[in-house]
């Protein structure tokens, strides 16, 4: 029998509305990102820094090449944006255009930086911490006057923020007593306790803004990357077990300090990233995630090629998918991955107490 012409019809117009329907909106209306080089997607394009990374190989299979993320290709943002919904975020250092969009969110990290105002400064120019609050303040303003202040507060309040920063601070401080006298003052508990607490002023003056949902992500294990295996000498196989001592002796701290605010702050939520634990797990059963290369970088000069980073126009390893590392400091595009989805849906021990597609409910 021959269907009924409104039968036909009627499929062709339900065909019509699912292929041609209005994309479900974002999980959350923006994502506010804070941080470091780990999370930077072009603010340090334009200082007078060592840390930088707008150049080839930097970029090489990200969509429109090199941006200033310092990966091969889509950072742990960028990522989890497309798992939220969200575009990629611009650079705060971006948005002075007329016209710019910024109602979907900003990125504000900057390659170098860390808690400590000093931390870095022998790359040279980074976007302090608290300069990356005030440019967040300029962006309030934009948002005011497009929004308004009650619709504006409903945002913010919705909205995701991600903080991750802290490696620095050892990395390019408490870790180079050569150029720094951080760890001539302060031993590594009493270090740990410095960072945490400007870590919670940084969360409070956030939340006084506005801001209610909170991603941190803890230091990965940085005893393990190519640039600590270099200059500590380490033997093959094996990863810097006092960096990475002193550097759990802050994740520990950041852990208490998510449940110290959940409980003083039951109106805002914080969630602690287990970076330290997601990585650790691509170290030591790499198969289980397709890597097979775990101890060397996939770019850079020297002694596990992590005793400088990618130089222009240097030439990459091929098999980039199966390296942990892109260059001396900084996982490849395929960690990324790995860490987005913890994030997204983890369990308790990746994301803690709940995971990101879980606030997104609250």
């Amino acid at each position: 029998m021959d269907m009924p012409f409104w039968s036909l019809l009627l499929i062709l117009v339900c065909r019509n509305v699912v292929v041609g329907a209005t994309p479900s909106p974002p999980l959350f209306p923006a994502m506010f990102v804070f941080g470091d080089s780990l999370v930077d997607n072009g603010n340090n394009n334009y200082l007078n820094s060592l840390a930088k990374a707008n150049y080839v190989p930097y970029g090489i299979d990200f969509p429109s090449g090199p941006s200033g993320r310092f990966s091969n290709g889509k950072t742990l943002i960028d990522l989890l944006g497309e798992l939220l919904g969200l575009p990629y975020l611009p650079a705060f250092a971006n948005t002075f255009s007329e016209g710019s969009n910024v109602s979907s969110g900003i990125n504000y990290a900057s390659a170098a930086a860390g808690f400590l105002d000093e931390t870095g400064l022998n790359l040279g120019d980074r976007v302090t911490i608290g300069q990356q609050v005030q440019n967040f303040e300029t962006t309030l303003k934009q948002l005011r006057n497009q929004m308004g202040d009650n619709n504006l507060s409903q945002h913010l309040a919705k909205s995701l923020v991600v903080v991750h920063l802290g490696s620095n601070d050892y990395i390019n401080n408490y870790l180079l007593p050569e150029l720094y006298g951080s760890s001539l003052i302060y031993n590594p508990q009493d270090y740990a306790d410095l960072l945490i607490g400007l870590y919670k002023k940084l969360l409070l003056d956030l939340q006084g803004l506005g801001l209610r949902k909170f991603l941190l992500g803890a230091l990965g294990p940085l005893g393990c990357i190519p640039n600590q295996l270099a200059i500590g000498l380490v033997p093959p196989g094996q990863c810097n077990v006092l960096v990475n001592e002193i550097v759990s002796m802050f994740n520990d701290r950041l852990k208490s300090l998510v449940k110290q605010l959940n409980s003083d702050h039951p109106r805002s939520i914080y969630v602690y990233g287990n970076s330290y634990g997601a990585f650790s797990d691509m170290i030591n059963y790499p198969n289980t995630y397709g890597f097979s290369v775990v101890d060397r970088a996939c770019c850079g000069v020297g002694r596990n090629q992590g005793q400088i980073t990618c130089l222009p126009l240097s030439v990459p390893c091929s098999n980039r998918d199966q390296f942990v590392f892109w260059d001396a400091f900084h996982p490849t595009q395929a960690v990324h991955e790995v860490l987005a989805h913890r994030a997204f849906s983890g369990p308790i021990s990746d994301c803690y107490p709940i995971n990101v597609q879980q606030m997104a409910y609250m």
